[in-house]
């Protein structure tokens, strides 16, 4: 199989799908590589180490796109990228998509009669996602330590530090969800020595958190009730909801924000699935915030990419095995043999085979089954 690896264009994305070692993985099973040229330069790796590996250095992007049997990406394709999506017929699209928040990047999807897998969908049975973990934990600590600079007052924020001082105050950061991101920035903002409360609906998930951190934060079931108790005098709000392959659920409505401190930050880790703001707009890391009422809104839809040398081998390591099932056995075949990669088919050849994308979406939903005869 063809592989192609093109740079990321969406704004200030600096990651690369694959690392010189996945490199070396897949051409010692005999596959090919080709690798655009400076596409890991953003990550901090020089073509030379993907030559190395044997990956092919290619200049011409629309080479890339164009002789893969599969395209390997980080981001969604953005506008720029929707005509590549049909240079190549039966293609294979690995990358995440985040579909349920963009009907232009679906219907460019559907349009182009190929098979589209995102990495933000492959399910465990346990119900875990080891494709999106990775870059949950970045993201998930990412997002005290941004908050903490907005905090600031030359971040527009109040001039309030995280960690306090002796006789004062810590700041208080409300963490919105207990899942990887929530507990990512939750061990961030204790570390920070921060005033730390978590909320989610899971009790036996706000357990399991009261043992680890044992008593070094709250743990609060959500409710609407006291989501708002707990926001009013927050210092730090960290959005990290997550409905699987879905749009987030708006927890945090304006009029709440219109009555919460002056100077408040708010960092939406869900803003790629939509957001869990009411107000919650994708922004970019050259522009990463907005004003809402009297509080900072921070917005990044792909906060690792700040991060991108650690990012690019954190998410590779779990994405490479199935990009090597992909290549070895075929995209059909792979998901046969792996429910967990099925779960991650998003479009086959112009058809909406994820129920939550097609529900966000209102087009019709096709069971994966019958398309892989």
């Amino acid at each position: 199989m063809i592989i192609g690896v093109p740079r990321e264009v969406k704004k200030d994305e600096y990651r690369v799908a694959v690392t010189p070692a996945g490199v070396r993985e897949l051409t010692s099973a005999g596959h090919i590589v080709h690798v655009e040229q400076g596409a890991g330069e953003g990550s901090s790796i020089p073509d030379a180490q993907y030559a190395a590996t044997g990956a092919k250095i290619v200049p011409d992007v629309d080479e890339v796109w164009g002789g893969a049997d599969m395209v390997l990406k980080v981001k969604e394709p953005v506008a720029e990228e929707y005509h590549r999506l049909s240079l190549r017929t039966d293609q294979v699209l690995f990358t995440y998509l985040h579909l349920a928040a963009s009907r232009e990047c679906t219907d460019a999807l559907v349009a182009a009669g190929n098979v589209a897998i995102a990495y933000e969908t492959v399910k465990l049975p346990d119900g875990s996602l080891p494709l999106l973990t990775p870059m949950s934990e970045v993201a998930g600590r990412m997002s005290p330590l941004v908050a903490s600079h907005h905090l600031m007052r030359p971040g527009g924020g109040r001039g309030t530090l995280v960690c306090g001082v002796p006789g004062v105050e810590a700041a208080k950061i409300v963490i919105l969800g207990a899942g990887v991101a929530g507990m990512a920035a939750a061990t961030l903002a204790v570390g920070l020595h921060a005033s730390v409360y978590i909320l989610d609906k899971n009790l036996e998930r706000l357990r399991q958190l009261d043992h680890h951190f044992r008593g070094a934060l709250e743990t609060i079931a959500s409710s609407t009730h006291a989501i708002e108790e707990q926001c009013l005098d927050a210092d730090i709000v960290i959005g990290a909801v997550l409905v699987v392959g879905a749009r987030a659920p708006k927890l945090v409505s304006d009029d709440l924000v219109a009555r919460m401190r002056p100077g408040s930050v708010l960092v939406d880790i869900s803003v790629d699935q939509g957001g869990c703001f009411e107000s919650t707009r994708p922004t970019t890391h050259s522009d990463p915030t907005f004003r809402v009422h009297d509080s900072v809104f921070y917005c990044v839809a792909n906060m690792p990419g700040a991060v991108p040398h650690s990012s690019t081998y954190a998410l590779a390591n779990a994405t490479l095995p199935y990009a090597l099932e992909l290549a070895n056995h075929g995209w059909q075949e792979a998901v046969r043999m792996d429910e967990p990669l099925a779960q991650g088919v998003n479009v086959v050849h112009g058809k909406i085979t994820c129920q939550p994308v097609a529900d966000a979406h209102g087009i019709g939903y096709a069971p994966l089954a019958p398309l892989l005869s």
